[in-house]
């Protein structure tokens, strides 16, 4: 479905990134895993990724704060594999405060990794999926790009914004070959929110699987956390022939969250 394409999917050494990549590889993409994790770890993924799959996967490093290592990794990229025709914006920081407290130096490394590294990813990319005519961008935005939470102010408001940014950038692309589309993960049990129930359980001096449960259901009428496969399948099925009519789509996979 997708031999000889090039996926890039940022945050992907890990987590739900590293189910989206494995979802594309499965589809026959090479892939370019990125994260700020000691490289020989990161090296290891994409190693494990392409004898899994039969494919090319490499790490790259980049810092997405950093605009010059942004540029530098697409560089790097097109120089390797031609061109990258899937681009998946997953990567995120988060913090926890509330607003009156919290850190500007926070604010802007949140506003930096989730929301501007995704408009120059897109602005590099964009191009050679215009030269080739075919493209996807998908911009993981979350359930909370729907609704606002407490003491998260960077994460609804970087979340919020993909959507935004994806809807603008669907109809600047139509016609063209490239669809863009934002997917909204509901409560997926990445590391990042084991470590906060993990942190929630000595809080309470509760045990961790009870909380766990307990938050899971919160936030599922299914009860249980949403599995990263299950995102990864969606966004390969947006990669396929069948995604090509999914456009300027907000596609949501919270198990009924919304719903409530």
């Amino acid at each position: 479905m997708l031999n000889g394409k090039c996926a890039l999917v940022t945050g992907s050494v890990d987590g739900l990134g590293r189910a989206i990549a494995d979802a594309l590889a499965g589809a026959g993409a090479n892939v370019i895993l990125n994260g700020l994790c000691d490289e020989q770890q990161g090296r290891a993924e994409a190693e494990t990724l392409a004898r899994h799959h039969g494919v090319e996967a490499v790490f790259d490093p980049a810092d997405l704060r950093d605009r010059a290592e942004i540029e530098r990794m697409v560089t790097d990229a097109t120089q390797r594999f031609g061109s990258v025709d899937v681009l998946v914006n997953n990567a995120v920081v988060r913090h926890f405060s509330p607003i009156e407290a919290f850190d500007p130096a926070d604010w802007e490394e949140s506003i930096n990794v989730n929301l501007t590294a995704a408009f120059h990813l897109v602005r590099l990319t964009v191009p050679g999926m215009k030269k080739s005519g075919w493209g996807r961008i998908i911009n993981q935005a979350s359930y909370y790009g729907r609704r606002g939470a407490e003491n998260r102010i960077d994460y609804v408001t970087t979340k919020t914004a993909l959507i935004g940014m994806m809807r603008a950038i669907a109809i600047e692309t139509a016609g063209t070959g490239i669809t863009c589309n934002a997917v909204c993960p509901g409560s997926v049990g990445t590391p990042a929110i084991l470590k906060r129930i993990e942190g929630i359980a000595d809080e309470q001096a509760r045990p961790f699987d009870e909380v766990a449960r307990e938050y899971a259901t919160a936030r599922n009428p299914m009860g249980r956390f949403v599995a990263m496969e299950s995102i990864g399948t969606l966004v390969a099925f947006l990669c396929s022939k069948a995604g090509d009519d999914v456009n300027g789509t907000v596609l949501p996979v919270d198990g009924g969250w919304l719903a409530v």
